[in-house]
């Protein structure tokens, strides 16, 4: 019986065979965030099924599972401004219990100078060129400023930023005694220097514990993914953190920050449904609890014309206060640098709403519009703790002038 088996085959046609599936693991679904507090949850078999698919492809097959189960501990959170009312189950995730998520390997990283210079790339491009017409030679006179005017507006400087850089420059030329056009570089470069300069204050969590971040902005901004990138920065400062899943408003907002979370390996409070500020309420009182270090709230993104929403975001405000009379410390606004003169339009609707005492601005890399920094310098200089130039996890860093005039000159 079976004796084809045994058949031998002809020398020279190879044999090839392919390996038999594992069956052994049984596959266990599971446990998601939408699942009821009285529903039990069922563990894992193995790490490698608490991964999402994407992620297990990643995973190192040598990689050993942990022997711990997931767990998720439930809590009730007040449904509406009221904190002692207790209406709604929130999920918090526990990224200790979970196996990491696996990360696809990265080519070698660059110094964050050169990652700056390529994410200006954009804006220098078009401002060089500009400027190079500009800084060519000849003699300085009316019809060069005219020029450099045309240059700087280009570059989204906006109106009362390019007349205050025109008016200086002018000065520093008729100071100095300059007289070739080719050195107006040096003096365009020192005045833009000195406008945007005081936005540089790099933001000190130290003050307080917990440190109470409540961050803002419009739909599409960047805002759930610069808070991710926020926590891994706290963390590589030694902080612990929280997040506070508060908007609650948007599609799988919630999920997305969970995600956030289990990268850092840090924990969120989340809510399947409900009010944005009993969230907050919660994650405060987490925090005080445990001795977290820093708790960054989430917010619903919204429109600074949608004058409703905005007396919404104000309420998030005034419920933290009641957890913690001193906070929130620091209210940031994410700015999208794509926008242009927009973005200085929000930093007003937002900061006369909130009282804004930060500024982040992502997407520098996706556009040629960076010069909008100038004309928040000038019209509501909010200090700008953070910009973002890229999509990695790393590619959000403090604000340093220096840097940024050399990137955009260079």
């Amino acid at each position: 019986m079976f004796s084809f088996f045994r058949k031998k085959k002809p020398a020279d046609t190879p044999v090839t065979t392919s390996p038999a599936p594992d069956t052994t693991t049984p596959a266990v679904a599971s446990p998601t965030l939408n699942q009821s507090a009285a529903e039990p949850l069922s563990p894992p078999a193995a790490a490698s099924e608490a991964l999402p698919p994407a992620a297990v492809e990643h995973a190192e097959p040598a990689a050993p599972a942990p022997s711990a189960a997931p767990e998720y501990s439930t809590e009730v959170l007040p449904a509406d401004s009221a904190p002692t009312q207790t209406t709604d189950t929130y999920i918090e995730s526990d990224p200790a219990q979970l196996a990491p998520v696996a990360q696809p390997q990265e080519k070698p990283k660059l110094s964050w100078t050169e990652r700056l210079k390529l994410g200006l790339a954009k804006t220098r491009d078009k401002l060089g060129k500009s400027l190079a017409s500009v800084f060519g030679g000849g003699k300085i006179d009316d019809d060069l400023y005219d020029e450099l005017e045309t240059v700087l507006l280009t570059a989204d400087m906006g109106v009362d930023a390019t007349q205050h850089l025109l008016n200086d420059v002018r000065d520093r030329v008729s100071l100095k005694g300059l007289k070739d056009a080719a050195e107006l570089k040096g003096a365009l470069k020192d005045s833009l220097t000195e406008l945007i300069q005081p936005l540089q204050i790099p933001l000190d969590v130290s003050g307080h514990k917990p440190f109470i971040l409540m961050v803002a902005g419009v739909n599409g901004a960047g805002k759930t993914t610069s808070i991710g990138k926020l926590a891994k920065y706290f963390q590589s400062q030694g902080k612990s953190v929280l997040l506070a899943a508060g908007d609650t408003f948007r599609a799988a907002a919630r999920e997305q920050l969970v995600v956030w979370g289990e990268r850092n390996g840090v924990h969120v409070i989340a809510q399947e449904s409900g009010d944005a500020a009993a969230v907050a309420f919660d994650a405060v009182n987490a925090a005080k609890a445990r001795g977290i270090d820093v708790v960054i709230v989430d917010t619903a993104g919204r429109l600074p014309t949608q004058l409703h929403l905005m007396e919404e975001i104000k309420k998030v405000k005034r419920v933290v206060q009641k957890a913690e009379p001193t906070g929130p410390h620091e209210v940031l606004l994410v700015l999208d640098a794509n926008t242009g003169q927009n973005a200085l339009a929000q930093t007003k609707a937002f900061d006369d709403a909130l009282g804004l005492t930060g500024l982040v601005l992502t997407k520098l890399d996706g556009t040629a519009k960076g010069g909008v920094i100038a004309a928040i310098a000038k019209n509501r200089p909010v200090p700008l703790r953070f910009i973002g130039v890229g999509e990695g996890i790393d590619d959000l860093r403090p604000f340093v002038a220096k840097d940024y005039i050399d990137a955009l000159f260079e």
